[in-house]
């Protein structure tokens, strides 16, 4: 009986399958964020590992909503004796958040971190009018 050797990519299955199987659910460019409040500032997390978040992710603000958009490119090199791969994964995430009618646009702050990017938006729940002092007249 005469064995026939095995093709080299039937070698490497699990690696092939684990990259068949690596995939989002999530439709694509869709960003996924966390919201939860600290007092009187809502707090916005997203997960953006891998950039360069000076030239990388954009936060701005217009009408009351928030704007996060951001570009990743990663790229995996692995070299040996018999061969040579190279793989790339990029694209382009975004996400647009109402905020509340009382979030002060010129008090929002953006930080990145460890793969994080934390948006704060100071959102009073009233806003705190000045006292009028209304003088009593006599008669």
């Amino acid at each position: 009986m005469r064995l026939v050797p095995l093709e080299r990519s039937l070698l490497r299955w699990p690696e092939n399958w684990s990259r068949l199987m690596d995939f989002d659910l999530e439709p694509s460019g869709f960003l996924r964020v966390e919201e939860y409040t600290e007092g009187d500032t809502l707090v916005i997390r997203a997960e953006i590992p891998d950039i360069d978040p000076d030239k990388d992710v954009d936060v701005s603000m217009t009408d009351h909503t928030l704007h996060i958009h951001a570009q990743r490119e990663e790229r995996s090199e692995r070299r040996s004796k018999d061969e040579y791969r190279s793989e790339f994964r990029y694209g382009s995430f975004s996400r647009d958040l109402s905020l509340p009618e009382t979030a002060r646009k010129e008090e929002i702050s953006a930080r990145y971190s460890n793969g994080i990017l934390e948006v704060r938006v100071p959102c009073p729940t009233h806003e705190e009018e000045p006292t009028v002092k209304i003088p009593v007249a006599t008669s």
